[in-house]
């Protein structure tokens, strides 16, 4: 795989209208760092404390699962309201107004008392969560058409790394005892203030390959290729969604390390995210895109096999750690290829990737819960097993469709 199947054409291709001072391009990336930071603790706070919520609600593993469809299913309905508002209004004002409401949506979590309320609340939760996921990918890409080089996966590092912040937050301030309420609304205001101290300094418009950027109505042309990185990027949806709301609760149940221990997976998980993705824009423009996506479903199949067959604080903790390790890049690459495309604004390509990618992100987490309530929750993660290797095959698929 050569570097042209990601930044070799950027030269060739890009077209960087005028629209922007270059000078002012480290100044949006650090805005878009902060952000994707910021997003990063929000879902991390509520990841950490979904033991918790279960514990106060007197939830089975069948009806947590249930519940926590609500979230994905909010983040499919935004997809299209999403990609047409930003169309409208821009990346710019569409993402400054849904880090306002995130994390407003996160204290609702905290006030839901009973199990449609939670729903409810995660529902909205889901649809303003990936409103802010597509505005921050389209700015994302832009920002990257102007370095002109493969930076998008150092934005989702920084994702990471506020969820590894989150993550050790939620463990320290749940065993002292904090309510999820107060642990809630401490975030709101952080968020909120600062939001408001940055909000002029965010991208005033996108920038994109090929043509200028239009508003309105704008057409997808659907593409084998674009179809192959919604299906790899479904994968690692699915992997995260399990990752996100089931690490904590299998090292609670089956791991059983101890009160203060159950949230280690998730911050193994989180922190072995945070370092591949630091570092993931290096490996895709040294190695190429689909040599990083084999190597990531690898990582992913034998990690999950390795926290399943040996559910101990330290072996479990490594192969979750191993599954952080393969999901790191694959969102952020598929991202931005689909970012990229020549034939769909930014917005539209990521948006038809988000389409497929987040029927995983939907369908896993419940899906574990009901396994778990059948079966057990070892056996309701394994299937997370095939995932990695099927993102390994699509991979190999994804080289064959570009000829290398």
């Amino acid at each position: 795989m050569s570097r042209q199947f990601l930044v070799g054409s950027f030269i060739e291709q890009a077209r960087v209208s005028a629209l922007l001072p270059q000078t002012a391009r480290s100044s949006y990336r650090a805005v878009l760092l902060v952000f994707f930071f910021l997003t990063g603790v929000v879902f991390a706070s509520w990841a950490t404390r979904i033991p918790d919520i279960k514990l106060a609600l007197g939830l089975s593993d069948a009806a947590l699962g249930g519940i926590l469809f609500g979230a994905p299913f909010g983040e499919l309905v935004a997809i299209v309201p999403s990609a047409w508002l930003i169309g409208r209004i821009h990346t710019r004002r569409t993402l400054l107004l849904s880090m306002t409401l995130l994390p407003i949506c996160l204290v609702l979590l905290s006030l839901a008392p009973g199990r449609w309320q939670l729903f409810a609340a995660l529902f909205c939760f889901g649809f303003v969560y990936n409103m802010n996921n597509i505005a921050l990918n389209a700015q994302a890409v832009g920002v990257e058409v102007l370095y002109r080089r493969s930076i998008i996966a150092t934005f989702h590092g920084m994702w990471s790394l506020g969820g590894v912040v989150g993550g050790i937050i939620g463990a320290f301030v749940a065993p002292m005892g904090i309510s999820v309420q107060a642990h809630f609304i401490s975030i709101l205001i952080l968020c909120l203030v600062i939001v408001a101290a940055l909000q002029k300094a965010v991208m005033p418009r996108e920038v994109r390959f090929g043509r200028p950027q239009t508003t309105g109505r704008q057409k997808l042309k659907f593409t084998p290729f674009l179809f192959v990185l919604g299906f790899i990027a479904l994968g690692s949806m699915a992997t995260e969604g399990a990752m996100y709301d089931w690490s904590a609760v299998y090292f609670a149940q089956v791991v059983r390390p101890g009160e203060e221990y159950i949230r280690f997976g998730y911050l193994s998980c989180m922190t072995c995210m945070v370092c591949v993705r630091l570092l993931a824009d290096r490996l895709v423009n040294r190695f190429g895109a689909a040599p990083v996506l084999q190597g990531s479903g690898l990582f992913i199949a034998c990690g999950m096999t390795l926290a399943l067959t040996q559910p101990t604080l330290l072996p479990a903790m490594a192969g979750l750690g191993m599954v952080g390790f393969g999901m790191a890049s694959i969102v952020p690459l598929c991202y931005s290829l689909a970012g990229r495309s020549k034939d769909n604004p930014a917005q539209v390509g990521i948006s038809f990737v988000s389409s497929i990618s987040f029927f995983g992100f939907l369908a896993c987490p419940p899906m574990v819960g009901f396994l778990s309530h059948l079966f057990d929750l070892s056996w309701a993660l394994s299937p997370i097993i095939l995932v990695g290797a099927a993102v390994f095959l699509l991979s190999r698929l994804l080289m064959r469709l570009h000829g290398e």
